[in-house]
């Protein structure tokens, strides 16, 4: 194939914790103040990557974000040394002190939104790094974000980045965790289907109620437009409310599509059919819509075990293999439908797989949370900058590094130590090293 899907995974950061900041997102409230295993959080994460690598799947890394973000803390009046700066965020804020520590770019899915060069007009790969500013802890990624992608995706003949939407309410934007592209294949042109929970201009105003949504219609267009992207090749739909109140915080959480094939939940979206019929509407391939029904998994069931947060990965032979979580196989009713209506149905779904991801699971992102999908040709590939197409060599590199410098225990209250943020400075300084990256971090650019 000359076009190929990489999966570029974060890496779990060293600073990965249980801190509950995460409104909406059930699995993150639930665990608030449990202790976390970042080293464990990591090496999961690495092992997903390297087993779908040697099942044949294009495997790339992205690097965690700079935690503690002291910058942030000073910006907001805090000063002093860094073990000062850490100590009265600790007693005065603990709540900003979770938040700069917040390992939560592992979930890259929300990095930014990409568009391939065969649905751009000017034949390169568009990226635009999501604005995140629903949540605080968030709103401090995009920045790293953008010189990170910048890095990596750096040849201008090849790729194209745009700036980060206005940072306010109207625009709210978490990236490709709202959209999913559909085509025949990868190399063949697609149709965007943006998801959205609700409108800053107009709008009936049917929004949840009980939790916010995240991103608005307005952010979407905008990124559409940004991408170059015409109306024939962009489907607009609203996330059904009732399900953002019951957790499904973004819409990978409730659906999951790749190459014609689009596996949702019966409450992922507030006009179903309508969708449905806009994307046959522009699609050059029939769309094999496979619809599980809340008879079968109820919402409740779908957050719990987040099978629609899973990898849906395209095979040479025109067949799909499933990626889900663990907790799949805990809940009876997720795991029957599994297997009586997905493996055994009319579908090109042949395969699921089983990982653990437990620590990230906590936090609330599961496989498909973990990764940002670019599809990219053989020029593309070949244009990419650093060492972060996942190899065997690469891969024992970052299992020894994370051996070398990762915590096997942290507690919300082991955020104040300034021994930690040394450690994190330390390891990222090695990790830019090993992934060739350049000076992406802001103690490298001071």
């Amino acid at each position: 194939m000359t076009v190929r899907e990489v999966n570029f995974d974060g890496l779990v950061g060293p600073t990965h914790n249980y801190s509950g900041l995460a409104h909406g997102n059930v699995a993150s409230m639930s665990h608030e103040g449990l202790v976390a295993n970042p080293r464990e959080a990591a090496l999961q994460g690495l092992e997903k990557m390297k087993s779908l690598m040697d099942a044949g799947y294009a495997q790339g890394v992205l690097p965690p974000q700079q935690r503690p973000d002291l910058g942030a803390l000073r910006a907001l009046g805090f000063s002093g040394s860094d073990a000062e700066v850490l100590a009265r965020a600790a007693g005065e804020a603990p709540q900003l002190l979770r938040a700069v520590c917040s390992a939560s770019s592992m979930w890259t899915a929300n990095a930014g939104t990409v568009t391939p060069s065969v649905d751009a007009a000017d034949g390169r790969v568009h990226f635009t790094p999501a604005n995140l500013q629903s949540s605080f802890h968030r709103y401090l990624e995009p920045a790293t974000t953008a010189r990170v992608l910048g890095a990596i995706f750096r040849d201008e003949a090849h790729f194209a980045h745009h700036p980060v939407l206005p940072a306010t309410p109207a625009f709210s934007d978490e990236g490709a965790a709202n959209h999913t592209r559909l085509a025949g294949e990868h190399g063949a042109p697609g149709v965007h289907l943006y998801v959205y929970g609700r409108q800053a201009f107009g709008g009936d105003g049917v929004e949840p109620r009980r939790f916010p949504a995240r991103q608005t219609l307005e952010a979407s267009q905008a990124v559409a437009r940004q991408h170059g992207l015409a109306a024939a090749q962009t489907v607009f739909a609203q996330q059904h409310p009732a399900a953002i109140d019951a957790g499904v915080f973004h819409n990978d959480v409730i659906a999951v599509g790749n190459g014609p094939v689009l596996l949702y939940h019966e409450m992922a979206f507030r006009d179903e059919q309508g969708t449905l019929e806009a994307l046959r509407e522009k699609m050059a391939t029939p769309l094999i819509p496979v619809r599980v029904p809340v008879e079968a998994v109820s919402l409740d069931d779908a957050v719990a075990s987040y099978l629609f947060n899973s990898q849906l990965l395209s095979n040479p032979d025109g067949t799909m293999t499933l990626v889900v979580p663990g907790e799949c196989q805990e809940r009876e009713a997720v795991w029957r439908c599994l297997q009586d209506h997905l493996l055994a149905g009319h579908n090109p779904i042949a395969e699921v797989v089983v990982k653990d991801v437990k620590q990230s699971m906590r936090n609330g992102g599961g496989p498909a949370c973990l990764r940002l999908r670019v599809a990219l040709s053989a020029a593309e590939r070949a244009a990419l900058s650093g060492r972060v197409l996942l190899d065997d060599a690469l891969y024992a590199e970052l299992t020894a590094w994370v051996e070398r410098h990762y915590r096997d225990r942290l507690a919300p209250a082991d955020l104040a130590d300034p021994q930690l943020a040394t450690e994190t400075l330390t390891a990222l300084d090695e990790l830019t090293g090993l992934l060739e990256l350049g000076s992406v971090y802001p103690f490298q650019r001071c």
